[in-house]
């Protein structure tokens, strides 16, 4: 019991850390980060920055990549002049660029542009070449069963002609009759 009654000397409502209602300070601000672009160019990141929409804190190299090839005024005039509802993919051509132009410094993108033109260009070859062996290869097929059936046709006749001469005994004593037709397909 002694120590519930030391708890109760020790607390006191009245000197308790929790403010009262009215006197509530104010919440703490929120920090918001900077976006990646003026985090980078190391100014202030205002409430209408052009900028941070299509540069959040947490993706730096975009950012930095554009920005090498193009620079922050550039960067910022394209996306002044563009309406809204372009500039997230003009941020993303940009980026694209940048990256293909550090990769290859001439050409940029129109090396890359070139490069898969030319991979097309084989790939269309290559199946321009298999169908065309696709083509003779169903050419030969189709001799190879016209011929076929032409020695099918041959032995037939022989054996119909000489059969209709023969008597069903004949048949029947000689189980060998048909070997000429067990042979095309031995």
């Amino acid at each position: 019991m002694e120590s519930n009654e030391t708890m109760t000397t020790f607390y006191n409502p009245s000197s308790s850390s929790s403010p009262s209602p009215a006197t509530s300070p104010p919440p703490p601000p929120v920090i918001q980060s900077p976006c990646a672009a003026c985090k980078i160019l190391r100014r202030r990141c205002a409430d209408k920055c052009i900028l941070a929409p299509y540069f959040p804190p947490t993706d730096p190299l975009k950012f930095t990549t554009a920005h090498r090839v193009f620079g922050a005024s550039n960067i910022i005039k394209l996306l002044q002049e563009l309406p809204e509802n372009q500039r997230a993919d003009a941020v993303t051509s940009m980026v694209y660029e940048a990256k293909a132009r550090i990769r290859d410094p001439v050409y940029g993108c129109a090396g890359v542009i070139c490069h898969l033109q030319r991979e097309v260009s084989d790939l269309q070859a290559q199946l321009a070449k298999a169908q065309a062996e696709i083509i003779s290869m169903q050419g030969q097929q189709a001799n190879l069963i016209a011929l076929v059936c032409m020695e099918m046709d041959k032995h037939k006749q022989p054996l119909i002609h000489n059969s209709m001469n023969l008597d069903h005994q004949s048949f029947v004593d000689d189980p060998y009759c048909f070997l000429d037709d067990i042979s095309l397909w031995t």
